[in-house]
């Protein structure tokens, strides 16, 4: 059997590993158009490799995969989470979990992930053609190859004129451009539980938020960006914006105004705030509130505490662009789900050709998701390859 797999990333490199410890007389060749594999890995996690999550905060799998859940779903099956830490225990590399379920490499270094699958496929005999893009691949299928495709989804262009329908690819995981004097000044500031929401849609995200000097980023704007992919995406990335910076309803925050109103009553409005919002941030909720900062807790009343409660729980801004992120790029789009056989990943209309990895339609949330779903779906087509 002869394999040809385009792109040498995770789900490319790791396919192909697999099919040689199945097929041991199976010829497979990689095609790179860079000039090294596994680059995207290597740079990954900001070069400690966050190369999948423990799961054990996710209560679905769309929380975490906005694309391409039912894939998921009978991927992990195969290869689970768990036995992706198993596999690269197996191969000398231990991980650890981090607090918000995150794993990376013990040594925290993208570079041993690197090296041991560099390794495999040195020792398996698969052979790795750098520097080379392919335009076509046709003719690798009038050979009699099989195919993998895995190139990122914005690759797409070997697969014209076979009919197979390929969504456009879009930004996925980025930061938001916000305009606003009073928020920027706040640079650094991190606010642990927050929500944010884009009004007259149900996109909605929730997690720790950072201030930076052109917007904000951070765990929660990375998940608002990946569920509003494509709605930012055909809004030529503006929209309207709200900060919840409590991550509570409304009612908490006046139960916390009211209790700030009876044992505060003497004291100035700057000098109390909830925990978690520093005094710098405050000042500028009680700005958005239009609120004195020397103002009295007893003098707030029922319209300053009306307008206060607004600024705590739906503070208005707007996203005037993004800003790509600086650790790692993902993409929504690629091969429409509905060409691919879901249990085996083979397309439906060409026998031979398999997908897996960034060229599907799958993109997640930031936290090591992407790279399960390139390692899940990369050995989904090894089991079934043939």
């Amino acid at each position: 059997m002869k394999v040809c797999i385009i792109g040498a990333g995770a789900a490319g490199c790791f396919c192909a590993i697999e099919i040689k410890r199945r097929r041991p007389d199976a010829v497979v060749v990689i095609y790179e158009a860079g000039p090294a594999p596994l680059a995207k890995v290597a740079v990954t996690g900001g070069g400690r490799c966050n190369f999948t999550n423990s799961f054990a905060q996710v209560s679905s799998l769309k929380e975490v995969y906005p694309r391409g859940e039912a894939v998921m779903k009978r991927a992990l099956k195969l290869f689970s989470q768990q036995d992706c830490m198993d596999w690269f225990l197996k191969e000398g590399v231990p991980c650890v979990v981090q607090e918000d379920q995150c794993v990376f490499p013990k040594s925290q270094d993208a570079m041993q992930i690197v090296h041991t699958l560099e390794r495999l496929m040195s020792e398996l005999g698969v052979r790795v053609v750098t520097n080379s893009r392919v335009s076509d691949i046709r003719k690798f299928l009038e050979d009699g190859c099989k195919v993998v495709f895995t190139a990122g989804g914005g690759q797409i262009r070997p697969l014209d004129g076979l009919g197979i329908n390929c969504i456009p690819p879009v930004p996925s995981l980025f930061t938001f451009r916000i305009n606003d004097g009073g928020l920027t000044s706040l640079m650094g500031n991190v606010v642990e539980h927050t929500r944010l929401s884009i009004p007259g849609t149900a996109f909605k995200a929730e997690g720790t938020l950072l201030v930076t000097d052109w917007g904000i980023s951070g765990p929660a704007t990375l998940k608002l960006s990946s569920y509003a992919a494509r709605y930012l995406a055909d809004n030529a990335y503006r929209a309207p914006l709200i900060i919840n910076w409590l991550g509570e309803g409304e009612e908490s925050a006046r139960e916390w105004i009211g209790s700030a109103m009876n044992e505060d009553r003497g004291r100035q409005l700057a000098s109390v705030h909830p925990g978690g919002i520093t005094s710098r941030l405050w000042k500028h909720i009680l700005h958005k509130a239009g609120l004195s900062e020397d103002r009295r807790w007893s003098e707030l009343g029922k319209k300053g505490t009306n307008r206060l409660a607004c600024a705590l729980t739906a503070d208005p801004y707007s996203i005037e662009g993004r800003c790509r992120f600086k650790e790692e790029f993902v993409s929504c789009g690629g091969v429409a789900l509905e060409e691919v056989n879901l249990s085996t990943l083979e397309c439906r209309k060409i026998p031979g050709l398999y997908f897996a990895g960034e060229i599907l339609d799958i993109d997640a949330v930031t936290g090591g998701f992407n790279l399960q779903a390139a390692w899940s779906t990369a050995m989904t087509v090894a089991l079934n390859i043939g």
